[in-house]
């Protein structure tokens, strides 16, 4: 019997024997992620035609997987030969394993034209849902024998945290297969369908015996981190992260009906005296958004209705032309109780009003009777008024609610993080078409910040790792 080269631990023996096309590994530090993408690319080097793709953001983050691969593959085998300047292992069958980057989103193209039967994403909530889901097409056989498919793995953060967490996390139960329908026709007009799945399978540093006996401190340096870090780290907690921009968000429906301590209430009948506005952030190949608040006599904020304008894939929009978009939000603001016969003011994003010699987007709406004022674009400033907004007095009431059935809202703004060059403002990669159309709502109704904002503590026990009971956290998010 020759050496062992490398052995699972058990969650990660699981991760590895899962039949889904698509699987998700991690949520917390240390839980032997990147060895277990490494080693699963070997499953089918015997296979001549054989071709793998191992990714990262960018290329030098890829140092560590590739540290990885000279360390286990000559030794699993020996007559295997990479060339550093390709980046790719070659093994005496001929198959390959290559490691790639995308560092923005247009590098997806250096892999047009390219087949891999396995395709490995590490730390996938740094790339966007359109580097990841064109990889897809990417994704086939090189021949006949191989199996198709492809895993990744992260921990919570980064600007693909939010579709990362919807699409895996909260979609179903962790280490429970996750199917979508997909339907497609062919050229002679027949429609077909199949079914995709997913899984999430969840780990921590505690599933990992063999990195806590040769490490026993670990644990003591993650625990020692900030909380948003040490939460999501050492816990795998996806509602609270490093880089989230909104860290004052809480979202507890145990407090829906008496408002404290959540941003999330329960719907309600609007008084009639109060203030109706609409934000509108437009957006055409990605989504629009339009949302209505009400603001009561202290100032304080409602979302009460929302429209946007995303196909259900991420950040993707429905293409609507401006009149259809008008037509919509005059409908709601026709039939909806809270909103019918009220004086409404609109205010939008100032680029709607640009032109290149023929009508504007607002002037196309105003044709629908549609009017807003130009926004405040100050983004810092914008960015500030949410903050104040959100933040808790001292008997645990923000100066911001958000209704429950604002789902997109409460989808993505929470999952905003920071630019890694702009400091102090969003990545507008990520999903911020609600947090723009909010900051000119904001800025025409601004407040000063609280003299001593009041953190309170999550809904949730960190500590507790019944995994029932982790899924439970997002029940809200399956209900749509």
């Amino acid at each position: 019997m020759g050496n062992v080269v490398w052995q699972p631990q058990p969650k990660q023996a699981a991760f590895m024997a899962r039949p889904e096309y698509e699987a998700l590994y991690g949520g917390a530090a240390g839980g032997g992620k990147s060895d277990a993408l490494v080693v699963e690319a070997l499953r089918q080097v015997g296979i001549p035609h054989y071709k793998a793709l191992i990714v990262r953001k960018t290329y030098p983050q890829l140092a560590e997987l590739i540290d990885k691969s000279l360390n286990y593959y000559p030794r699993a085998y020996p007559r295997a030969r990479y060339n550093a300047s390709a980046h790719t292992w070659t093994f005496p069958s001929g198959a390959k394993i290559l490691f790639g980057s995308m560092q923005y989103t247009k590098d997806r193209t250096r892999y047009q034209g390219q087949a891999y039967d396995f395709i490995a994403f590490d730390e996938l909530t740094h790339f966007t849902w359109d580097e990841y889901s064109y990889l897809f097409s990417r994704n086939r056989p090189n021949g006949p024998g191989t199996r198709v498919y492809t895993r990744a793995t992260a921990n919570p953060g980064g600007v693909g945290h939010g579709w990362v967490k919807e699409r895996f996390v909260t979609a179903g139960k962790p280490m429970t297969t996750i199917w979508e329908d997909v339907t497609w026709k062919d050229p002679s007009g027949q429609e077909h369908k199949a079914r995709q799945s997913r899984i999430f399978v969840p780990s921590s540093v505690f599933d990992n015996p063999a990195l806590l006996n040769n490490d026993p401190d670990y644990v003591r340096r993650l625990a020692s981190m900030p909380e948003a870090e040490r939460k999501a780290l050492l816990y795998g907690d996806w509602d609270t992260f490093s880089g989230q921009v909104f860290t004052e968000w809480r979202n507890d429906p145990d407090h829906y009906g008496d408002r404290l301590w959540t941003h999330v209430i329960r719907p309600f009948r609007v008084p009639d005296s109060w203030t109706i506005w609409r934000g509108f952030d437009w957006g055409y190949s990605r989504p629009f958004s339009a949302g209505w608040y009400a603001v009561d006599h202290e100032r304080r904020m409602y979302r009460i209705r929302e429209l946007y304008g995303c196909t259900g894939t991420p950040n993707t929009g429905v293409q609507w032309e401006p009149t259809r978009v008008a037509q919509e939000i005059r409908r709601i603001e026709a039939e909806d109780p809270n909103l019918m016969g009220k004086q409404i003011f609109g205010v939008g994003d100032p680029a709607i009003w640009q032109s290149d010699g023929t009508e504007s987007i607002g002037a196309l709406m105003e044709r629908e009777r549609v009017y807003f004022e130009k926004g405040d674009h100050a983004r810092i400033n914008g960015k500030m008024q949410v903050h104040h907004r959100l933040a808790f007095d001292e008997d645990g009431r923000p100066m911001l609610y958000v209704f429950d059935t604002c789902r997109h809202f409460i989808r993505t703004v929470p999952n905003l993080v920071y630019d890694e060059t702009d400091v102090e403002d969003i990545d507008t990669d990520g999903e911020d078409h609600i947090y723009d159309e909010l900051r000119y709502v904001c800025m025409k109704n601004p407040i000063s910040p609280r003299l001593r904002p009041v953190e309170t503590p999550r809904p949730y026990n960190p500590l507790d790792t019944d995994q029932d009971n982790r899924y439970d956290r997002y029940e809200f998010y399956r209900r749509y």
